[in-house]
């Protein structure tokens, strides 16, 4: 399956973080995006507060990813090159998220929205 570039946005008060925007040919049940994020960067703190499916996934660089489930509890999952744990994770409805880059190293990873985003999908905060 093609995937298509749309754009690629600066994230809002998140400094060294860049969102690039994909699209899947003859698929309009999902969107594509690939983060970038600079040394020591992170991504806002995110609640999800709409959609069927939201997947967070590892690409290359060295950072963790933060959740904290509708329950109260977090969880950690520290990634990078040797990685040997599942590296995509499902994010639900009620469910917060944030990635953090580590000083040293860039972090690269992807998000899966279905349906495609759309704004109000994430609260800040």
């Amino acid at each position: 399956m093609k995937i298509f570039y749309i754009e690629s946005v600066p994230v809002a008060g998140a400094d060294g973080v860049i969102c690039n925007v994909f699209k899947f040919e003859s698929d309009d049940s999902r969107d594509l995006a690939i983060i970038e994020i600079a040394p020591g960067g992170k991504t806002p703190l995110q609640k999800v507060l709409s959609g069927d499916k939201t997947i967070e996934g590892f690409i290359s660089g060295k950072g963790t990813l933060l959740l904290t489930g509708t329950d109260g509890v977090p969880r950690k999952f520290e990634v990078d090159e040797h990685t040997d744990k599942p590296t995509l994770q499902e994010v639900k409805v009620g469910e917060t998220m944030q990635w953090q880059a580590d000083n040293d190293s860039n972090l690269l990873v992807y998000e899966i929205c279905y349906p495609p985003y759309q704004d109000g999908r994430y609260q800040n905060l």
